[in-house]
């Protein structure tokens, strides 16, 4: 059961959450001390990651553990993950937001970006291929993975390498794919797409609270992919991080369709940019929000990244605070190895093997093992009876809810949330109300025997 089977506007590919960046650690009524550990089903982006170690507390370390639904999924995660560890001495803060946010939600991006994208990507292909039994680097690891799966992510981080080789002489038309999914989705609405685009912004969004998403920077989104616009630039490479195959029946075959098949409805505004723990960036004048979806999801990113830096183990250059910014200003240089990553006291992220999680259950190690299992929207169906079996005394489950699938109409949203309330039921978990009004996920905690 998912939420996403009856609507083409999510897409098939989820390369961002449905919901706001959560303090996992925080979601519910037991304040989680010590070492937790997290499994991440689906949730497509570091959101919630970068999330929780920002408000991981000096005491605390952190494991998570990731499985995803698709390996394409997984090299994006490694690669936002990888600039977002990028020390501030080799990528200022600023810059290092601008990149990541136009890696996570731009169908183009500018040739700084390229650059840095094809220097990241083939790091990660060294990285995949070069660590077998022990991680090279303490926050990442993909020792896990299967060999295929460590053979399709160099597949995928080549593919990118090379699509930014070749975009120079003969470009992608990543504005044809793009329109394709805006006729496939709007169909015989697309001659009065902007009222659509109109409608869907202010009759849902905004109805959502969501009003601090423009108007302006949606309309230019949803036409054209661009939801990130920091500086005077020419956006016209494509982001091959966003790209991927379909496989369609033609006559009785199969095709493989390279194209961009996912969200082209909610936006990727919803994971940073209309919650913030500043309440200044919410203020409005004359009823309209002062900053925009855009500006939250540059200053919430810049807390994260700050948060970050403030729990690396080791600098590794002497370099200060202020020297580190002023570099920043030069032109941007990649760590030459993973090992020039920041590693981040306390903090560890585990990539599993995409069809791992029923292994999980069967294995006497991750017994009672997991302090808080998180499900995405597209990966409830996942959520088993046996989902008791690995979850530690005072586990919480959290789920993603169908809020931000716009194409979904009420009755469609509730009755999606109240199946995911019988099968956390089903899996020996009951509802946690007590003062959460977050009806972005479902939060429920472990019955005791």
């Amino acid at each position: 059961m998912s939420a996403r089977q009856a609507s083409e506007g999510p897409g098939c590919v989820t390369w961002w959450g449905f919901s706001p960046a959560c303090n996992l650690l925080n979601a519910g009524p037991v304040r989680h001390e010590g070492h937790s550990n997290v499994l991440l089903i689906g949730s497509s982006d570091p959101r919630h990651i970068l999330k929780t170690i920002a408000g991981l507390q000096d005491k605390q370390s952190l494991h998570v553990w990731v499985i995803e639904n698709c390996m394409e999924v997984v090299a994006r995660q490694l690669l936002l993950l990888y600039l977002a560890l990028m020390p501030k001495e080799v990528m200022g803060i600023n810059e290092k937001t601008e990149v990541f946010l136009e890696v996570f939600g731009n169908s183009e991006i500018r040739s700084q970006t390229e650059e840095t994208l094809r220097r990241a990507a083939s790091q990660l292909s060294f990285f995949v291929t070069e660590t077998l039994e022990t991680a090279t680097h303490a926050c990442l690891d993909t020792t896990l993975l299967k060999f295929r799966e460590r053979d399709e992510l160099v597949r995928i981080f080549k593919l990118w390498i090379q699509s930014c080789s070749s975009e120079r002489s003969a470009p992608l038309l990543m504005a044809k794919a793009w329109d394709y999914r805006v006729r496939q989705h709007l169909g015989t609405r697309y001659d009065s797409k902007k009222g659509c685009f109109d409608w869907d912004l202010t009759m849902k969004l905004h109805e959502k609270g969501c009003g601090v998403i423009n108007k302006h920077q949606y309309v230019r989104w949803r036409e054209q992919g661009l939801a990130f616009e920091m500086r005077e630039g020419i956006y016209q490479i494509t982001n091959p991080t966003l790209l991927s195959s379909r496989i369609f029946s033609q006559r009785g075959d199969k095709v493989a369709v390279r194209g961009y098949w996912g969200d082209i409805v909610s936006s990727p505004y919803i994971s940073f940019g209309i919650e913030t723990d500043d309440k200044s960036l919410l203020k409005t004048q004359n009823g309209q929000p002062i900053k925009t979806a855009q500006d939250i999801s540059f200053a919430n990113l810049q807390v994260l990244f700050q948060s970050l830096s403030s729990r690396r183990s080791c600098l590794t250059t002497s370099k200060s605070d202020r020297e580190a910014e002023e570099a920043s200003t030069q032109p941007s240089q990649s760590p030459d190895r993973i090992n020039d990553l920041m590693d981040v006291n306390g903090v560890s992220v585990t990539f599993l093997p995409l069809d791992s999680l029923q292994k999980l259950l069967e294995k006497q190690k991750y017994s009672q093992f997991f302090n808080i299992i998180y499900f995405s929207t597209s990966c409830v169906h996942q959520l088993q009876p046996m989902m008791r079996q690995i979850a530690a005394p005072d586990a919480l489950l959290v789920v993603e809810l169908a809020k931000f699938i716009l194409d979904l109409n009420k009755e469609q949203e509730a009755g999606f949330a109240k199946k995911v309330a019988h099968m956390a039921l089903e899996a020996g978990f009951e509802q946690w109300c007590e003062g959460s009004s977050n009806d972005a996920h479902a939060v429920f905690i472990l019955q005791k025997n």
